[in-house]
């Protein structure tokens, strides 16, 4: 694999490709400082597809920006998930009447960005949805584990259908039920000689030359097992259509095929194969897929779809175009319609190039009637005025209490982790601090959107973790009825809110997060009405996680020594402490 590269560092790569992808499709546009390709001509009556991700993945997702396919594709660093505000930039760029999908591959970071970016949507009053692929077979329901399996290059599959249906004017909920169903009927696995090589890494790891890595991911993942010595291309595919077609494979026999079903197939390249063995690679596929499986693809589709940087691999990936069709309960010859719709996304094979017809707008990321989220000031609907010195005072005494814990955090944090929770939340907590206006604003909205610009800043998944909550508090606080006490308005949005958080994260109560003190919290208040005994149950359940061994994150590599007792979560107790200084204040009012 070499290591050599025309651009020696990867800093402001990502802005300058995407310019050049503009300049050689006119009919796209860019916002720089977001790094959001947009397509200007988007109709508004259509339902939005939205995609995104790491760079490094030429040419997804950019390159399926166009009428028939995405309306818009969000791309961040190298490897890297877009943040929130860039997913927002991304949204609003395309805005739709009828609402936005945004298409995922399912990895954590783009889950919560993502998931951050709908719900900050949500509470705008937009009609958002995240759809995370989850195609990849490799690893096997054990260990994939809580986590879900990860999206490969079948999303390209799901992106073109759910384009084409955006276009012959699916519902909101049509697109989001064809997605689904797509995803439910789609099975991938890749194998790779080498990992790729990121631009201006000096460590690199190597695979030997006598080995071929199955099952190897897009982000230079090792893989599933290590061939040696290197099989033959026969050999190798005859494993991978195993893994994905086996229905003895308890592990890996996600998807039925019944006899006569219609099958898409797609050979991708990872970046680094060459055209000659990748369309031999697929010659062997379809040959197999025949003598072995039965199984006579409809639709073939071979090149370079979604990439590894320069990995020299390949994956295959089948859409069972026939089983979408009967969860959508639709037919098979609907499905392969949509597939077969044209588009002119640069990227899709044969598609047809044309300028756009309107001129181009916001290519320097001002966009018109927008507020710093990205998101038009008319969808800012409902509000309540509440006392604004018991706002202030519950919210300063929760900063100054996970301030004061910042070294215990600190500490358990570099124990289990690296280091770094402490150090965020005091940020967090400081900024929250010194951004409180000298005259307090009685309007509850105005106080949760001062919270979220400083969440915003925060990174992490902790700051994802919070940025999700408030935002999917403040869109139920706006959706109670005016009358609603205030007690009950609070305990109502809180579990809402968990409801928001919990479909962008798999964690739960015991799995050593965050979310062992918010679950027993918001289930509590919504359940008793009692806001001290909700307290007392997240307090309770922060302590629990002491002792407690990890299932998420990067504690769960973390080998306990021989008598050790595991501190407490750093992100649970931070919360905790946060609840028992709001409680101090606020304790006589419930």
């Amino acid at each position: 694999m070499s290591t050599k590269h025309f651009f020696h560092e990867y800093e402001g790569l990502v802005v300058k490709s995407l310019r050049g992808l503009c300049h050689t499709n006119p009919s796209l546009s860019l916002i720089p400082q977001h790094k959001v390709i947009f397509n200007p001509s988007h109709n508004t009556s259509k339902v939005s597809i939205v995609s995104g991700g790491g760079s490094g993945h030429e040419p997804a997702w950019s390159g399926y920006v166009g009428e028939g396919m995405l309306a818009a594709a969000v791309n961040g660093d190298i490897f890297g998930s877009p943040s929130a505000a860039q997913v927002m930039a991304g949204i609003n760029s395309v805005k739709s009447d009828k609402g936005t999908i945004l298409v995922i591959t399912n990895y954590t970071g783009d889950k919560l960005h993502f998931g951050l970016a709908c719900e900050k949507a949500r509470a705008k009053g937009l009609e958002v949805a995240v759809l995370a692929v989850t195609d990849d077979v490799a690893l096997g329901r054990k260990r994939a584990g809580m986590v879900g399996r990860r999206g490969l290059a079948g999303n390209i599959l799901g992106l073109k259908i759910l384009g084409a249906a955006s276009e012959t004017d699916y519902s909101f909920d049509e697109c989001l039920s064809v997605g689904r169903a797509v995803n439910s009927n789609l099975v991938t696995v890749g194998a790779s000689l080498d990992h790729c090589h990121v631009l201006g890494r000096i460590n690199h790891e190597r695979v030997p030359d006598d080995v071929c890595v199955l099952g190897m991911g897009i982000h230079n993942e090792p893989g599933l097992q290590h061939l040696s010595p290197l099989p033959s291309p026969e050999s190798l595919i005859e494993q991978m259509l195993k893994f994905l077609l086996d229905p003895e494979d308890e592990d890996r026999a996600f998807l039925k095929f019944k006899q006569g079903d219609d099958i898409a197939l797609l050979v991708n390249n990872f970046g680094g194969t060459s055209l000659l063995e990748l369309q031999a690679l697929t010659n062997e596929a379809i040959v197999q897929l025949g003598n072995s499986w039965s199984i006579f693809p409809v639709r073939t589709f071979s090149g370079t779809f979604e990439t590894s940087l320069n990995g020299p691999g390949f994956s295959i990936s089948l859409l069972n175009i026939s089983g979408t069709a009967r969860e959508h309960k639709t037919s098979a010859e609907g499905i392969l319609r949509l597939l077969d719709l044209p588009t002119d996304a640069p990227a899709w094979p044969r598609v047809n190039y044309k300028f756009a017809e309107t001129a181009k707008t916001a290519t320097n990321g001002v966009m018109s009637g927008a507020d710093k989220n990205g998101l038009s000031k008319d969808h800012i609907t409902g509000d309540r005025q509440l006392d604004s010195s018991l706002l202030y005072h519950s919210i300063k005494l929760a900063c100054e209490r996970a301030i004061a814990s910042e070294p215990e955090l600190t500490k358990w944090d570099m124990e289990m982790g690296d280091g770094d929770c402490g150090e965020s939340v005091k940020a967090v907590c400081q900024s929250i601090l010194q951004s409180f206006p000298d005259t307090p604003d009685t309007s509850l909205v105005s106080l949760l959107s001062l919270l979220g610009t400083s969440i915003d800043a925060m990174g992490g998944t902790l700051g994802a973790i919070f940025g999700i909550f408030l935002a999917s508090l403040t869109a139920s606080i706006r959706r109670q009825p005016e009358n609603t006490d205030i007690n009950e308005l609070f305990a109502n949005s809180v579990y809402d809110a968990l409801q928001g958080l919990m479909s962008h994260s798999g964690a739960r109560v015991g799995d050593r997060t965050v979310m062992d003190t918010l679950i027993p919290f918001c289930e509590t208040y919504k359940s008793s009405g009692s806001f001290p005994k909700a307290v007392k149950a997240g307090a309770d359940g922060a302590e629990g996680t002491r002792g407690m061994k990890a299932r998420f994150g990067r504690a769960t590599y973390v080998k306990g020594r021989e008598g050790y007792v595991e501190p407490p979560d750093p992100g649970a107790w931070a919360v905790r402490e946060m609840l028992l200084g709001v409680l101090e204040v606020v304790q006589t009012q419930f």
